[in-house]
């Protein structure tokens, strides 16, 4: 339940009302997350929310080491299993946190902060494939997507990670973003789709 309230706080939400005077869901996409942050409210803004819903994430995986039961050192599965139950648990919040009407993001930042605390080498892999991405297409979604897709191939193939539960994760995970990036999908193809432009600020009061 920690875990699922720590995904609830909306940063996106707090950030746009407490400093801006307005909620960045009316805008731009609609979401509630770092991206539209950053094409509604600029930089400065986005990098806080970006930060923080990272934090979420990892902050919600970390928590198993409070649980006087959970050993990493002798029982590595159960204690990575048990960070993929809060971390995802975060992801939840973020989707569809309580704080903020159940109308939340998408869940990349934290479910990549989640991903930091578990297994860092592939978080930095797939940071690694979505800068790229984003450099060569300009196209968020698509880096986002890229990133996604590779988690689960790098697991089993490149890394050699045994847990099985884990790399489910990585395959479901790949499915979610897929999924919760629908709309960007359909405007990806019919060439409709915005291409980053986060330095820029918009509908900012006054």
């Amino acid at each position: 339940m920690l875990a699922y309230l720590l995904g609830s706080i909306p940063s996106a939400v707090w950030v746009g009302q407490a400093f801006y005077g307005i909620d960045v869901r009316d805008f731009g996409s609609g979401n509630a997350g770092a991206t539209n942050t950053f094409r509604v409210l600029g930089k400065k803004a986005g990098a806080g929310v970006l930060l923080m819903d990272v934090i979420k994430g990892f902050t919600a995986a970390c928590l198993v080491n409070y649980l006087p039961e959970v050993n990493p050192l002798f029982h590595k599965t159960q204690y990575i299993n048990l960070q993929l139950l809060f971390g995802l648990s975060a992801v939840l919040g973020h989707l569809f946190p309580v704080f903020a009407g159940f109308k939340g993001g998408k869940g990349i930042a934290t479910l990549f902060g989640m991903l930091i605390a578990i297994h860092y080498i592939s978080a930095i892999a797939c940071l690694g494939i979505f800068i790229f991405i984003l450099f060569a297409t300009r196209f968020v979604s698509l880096s986002s997507i890229s990133a996604a897709i590779m988690f689960p191939i790098q697991l089993i193939w490149i890394f050699k990670r045994d847990e099985q539960l884990f790399i489910a994760f990585g395959v479901c995970a790949a499915l979610l973003v897929i999924l919760t990036h629908r709309k960007n999908i359909n405007r990806l193809l019919s060439g409709n789709e915005n291409k980053a432009r986060l330095l820029r600020r918009h509908y900012r009061n006054g």
